[in-house]
């Protein structure tokens, strides 16, 4: 195996950890709202906290993936963010733990755009779709992971326990990527082809030039709907299958751990058919139509508004978020497929930035709409039209085309339409 799927494969792992250590807080959020004495509406803040300084971190974590490399910058926010989750075990008060998860955000905010940098740096454009997918894989399996594992912990030992050892145990991951991965951040695993390098060298690039294109704020506005649906699932669904579904602790994460690890075998098959359809009709066109037809699926969610039965919770749940990770991969790939090398931390961390805010919104109102009578039904409405939304304006942004935007990044001027 070459040291480019080795890398890629700890990049998988890494990103399983990191959103085992992100999602903990969603599988405790019951026990904690009991042993804290605290209503939805201020559980939702505290969900919402680590959104706040992972957003902010987005373009200054780009900009230090882009200067140092991602072997540092990954390795220390790793470090930094396992900690800060653990230490979430020693709470006392609601304050403590939104502080924690401040923290927590703004050392996590390396991990996606290290992740999304190597990829673009050392698989060529019809090469990403695979591991593209596997990368969005391990936001789906840590997840699945962290609901299955998190809620044996909980259920045995309590919150606390589960919060010391997901945090100190993922440390183990540390020497095997700092062993793995070449110190100079120029070495590259497997250089792209020749024909694609010419097209890495540096141009003129504004801000302006983004801000004034219809086809940048379709994909953004695509990513923030996509992404508050998403957020919405990871923080809410936990205590949705426990608190209106009735599941017990161990059945909510049976039931969320089954969906989401169908949803990453899934991610990866498609992965793989979007790499072989685009070799034949082209890297936009593909990915486009994957990710419009996943997002608009992911609206069958709504189904669980009219389906008085648990029995189909699981199937509902499970083709929904596999649709999400056939859209969000597909998203994902044309974004970072689009920038110069040089500028893909950055673009990828504005982006991203966008994405965060549907996190820092969900949790939030989503807490506000249940209310103290903790009523889903208003809440998963509004979740699950945001993604055919997303859809919509991805197409949008396909139709006035992906390839003047590509112009765009790399720094050739255009007028647009």
């Amino acid at each position: 195996m070459s040291r480019r799927w080795v890398v890629l494969a700890l990049i998988f792992l890494g990103i399983v950890i990191n959103y085992i250590d992100r999602g903990n807080l969603s599988i405790a959020a019951p026990s904690i709202m009991r042993d804290f004495r605290i209503g939805p509406a201020t559980m939702g803040v505290i969900l919402s906290a680590f959104f706040w300084t992972y957003g902010l971190s987005q373009f200054p974590a780009g900009a230090l993936v882009d200067r140092f490399g991602i072997r540092r910058s990954y390795a220390g926010g790793f470090l930094v963010w396992s900690i800060a989750s653990a230490s979430i075990a020693f709470c006392l008060t609601a304050g403590e733990m939104i502080s924690l998860r401040m923290v927590l955000g703004l050392s996590e905010a390396t991990a996606p755009l290290a992740s999304i940098a190597f990829i673009r740096s050392n698989f060529a454009g019809e090469e990403q779709g695979l591991p593209t997918a596997i990368y969005i894989a391990g936001q789906n399996v840590g997840p699945a992971v962290g609901a299955l594992v998190g809620a044996i912990l909980l259920d045995k030992f309590g919150w606390r326990l589960m919060f010391a050892v997901t945090g100190l145990g993922a440390l183990i991951w540390l020497p095997g990527w700092l062993i793995a991965v070449p110190s100079d951040p120029k070495r590259a695993v497997r250089p792209v082809e020749k024909a694609a390098e010419a097209l890495e060298t540096p141009r003129h690039w504004t801000w302006r030039m983004l801000l004034t294109s219809r086809t940048f704020w379709a994909m953004s506005l695509s990513i923030l709907l996509s992404s508050y649906y998403w957020y919405f699932v990871l923080t809410w669904i936990p205590s949705y299958l426990i608190l209106s579904r009735g599941f017990s602790t161990l059945g909510m994460g049976k039931v969320l751990s089954a969906a989401l690890f169908t949803m990453a075998i899934v991610n990866i098959f498609a992965g793989s058919a979007a790499d072989k359809l685009a070799a034949r009709i082209g890297v936009f066109r593909s990915r486009l139509w994957f990710g419009v037809v996943g997002y608009v699926g992911t609206g069958v969610i709504l189904l669980l508004l009219v389906t008085p039965s648990r029995s189909w919770v699981l199937p509902i749940l499970t083709v929904a978020m596999c649709a999400t990770g056939i859209g969000n991969s597909n998203y994902w790939t044309i974004s970072q497929h689009v920038p110069p090398k040089n500028m893909v931390g950055r673009t990828i961390g504005f982006l991203n930035t966008i994405s965060v805010a549907g996190g820092v919104a969900a949790p939030v109102i989503t807490g506000w709409v249940i209310g103290p009578q903790k009523q889903f039904g208003p809440a998963i409405l509004i979740a699950g039209m945001t993604p055919v939304l997303a859809g919509v304006c991805l197409l949008a942004a396909g139709i006035h085309g992906l390839g003047r935007m590509k112009a765009l990044l790399a720094g050739e001027a255009y007028k647009e339409a």
